[in-house]
């Protein structure tokens, strides 16, 4: 097995609370509404502070190593989450999913994601048992993936979603009636005397989709900061948590953070080299390997850097849009 600061009590432990806030989620969705901002940002806040607390559990109690790699883990898991958010709020806007359900929506694909993300993490962990070719493995995976994601931020055709093309909604729409408006949060309905699927019900399926591709990316690019599966799942489960109430607070501006797809292609190929190094560094010992503490910080500085590189050519463009009317008024 692999190396793992957990204990079966911890596991027990962690999955029950896990549990529990999954059901204080579906209580707080149970009545659809349009989520406000102050009820967006609080529960932001409250998603951010538990892993900032269980860092520092994880420091007083298994020491510094553990806690940066689970702290190094979650920016990762977290940027690539925000990226999830992009695909979500245009699966929501091709669906036209109402305002007042689109809470209902991401929970159903926060869960979704966290059920993939565990099988995920258990074939991770299987494959790296099988030897160290594993993380050349998922170093490749890694780099062919920044690859097609720098591609595509070039050509600025990223998340692109063409609900017709989806092969899950051809064919449910192809098995099943769907209705042709929402019925609340029901995902089945009686019409007609048989049992109809709602739109609802068919955007979860979507999301569903989704989550499977992002799984294939997220779990090898957190095994790529620790090989302890208990981490990889902690810094999974803390980095989705969150991602309902962080929709509702970035939604607004999810669309203004134009760089963030060259910043995780920057991200997706260091994390590749460092698995790569690291597999070769177990043949010859040679070869260096790139610390924790120093991937924190560089997955951090290019965080910072493409959100400003972002807010920069988002008031250039601003800019340019105002001088010309600025020139019109002056002639008038």
């Amino acid at each position: 097995m692999l190396p793992s600061i957990a204990s079966p009590q911890l596991w027990a432990i962690s999955i029950v609370v896990l549990l529990a806030l999954l059901a204080a989620d579906f209580v707080v969705t149970r009545r659809p509404h349009d989520v406000p901002m102050r009820e967006a940002v609080g529960w932001s806040v409250f998603y951010m502070a538990l892993p900032a607390v269980f860092g520092l559990v994880l420091w007083w109690v298994y020491g510094s190593r553990p806690a940066i790699e689970f702290y190094t883990g979650f920016v990762v898991e977290k940027s690539l989450s925000v990226d999830n958010l992009f695909v979500f709020m245009l699966l929501l806007g091709a669906f036209a999913v109402p305002p007042s359900l689109a809470q209902r929506v991401l929970l159903y694909g926060i869960v979704g994601a966290l059920v993939l993300r565990g099988v995920f993490i258990a074939a991770g962990a299987a494959v790296l048992q099988a030897g160290t070719w594993a993380f050349l493995l998922f170093g490749a995976a890694l780099l062919l993936t920044a690859i097609k994601v720098m591609r595509d931020a070039v050509r600025g055709d990223d998340h692109e979603i063409d609900i017709d093309q989806m092969r899950s909604v051809r064919l449910m729409r192809r098995f099943f009636p769907v209705t042709r408006d929402y019925r609340g949060a029901k995902l089945v309905v009686r019409e007609a005397g048989r049992r109809a699927l709602t739109p609802l019900a068919v955007v979860v399926v979507a999301v569903f989709m989704t989550d499977i591709v992002f799984a294939v990316d997220s779990v090898p690019a957190v095994y790529g900061v620790t090989e302890d599966p208990y981490l990889v799942f902690a810094t999974n489960a803390f980095a989705l948590m969150g991602l309902r109430a962080l929709y509702f607070v970035l939604r607004n501006v999810l669309d203004k953070l134009r760089h963030l797809n060259y910043g995780l292609a920057i991200i997706l190929a260091f994390i590749g080299v460092k698995l790569v190094l690291h597999w070769a560094h177990g043949i010859w010992k040679s070869v260096p390997e790139v610390p924790t503490l120093a991937s924190l910080g560089f997955i951090a500085l290019t965080l910072i850097t493409v959100t400003m590189t972002s807010v920069i050519a988002n008031r250039r463009d601003a800019k340019a849009l105002t001088e010309p009317e600025k020139v019109e008024a002056g002639r008038t």
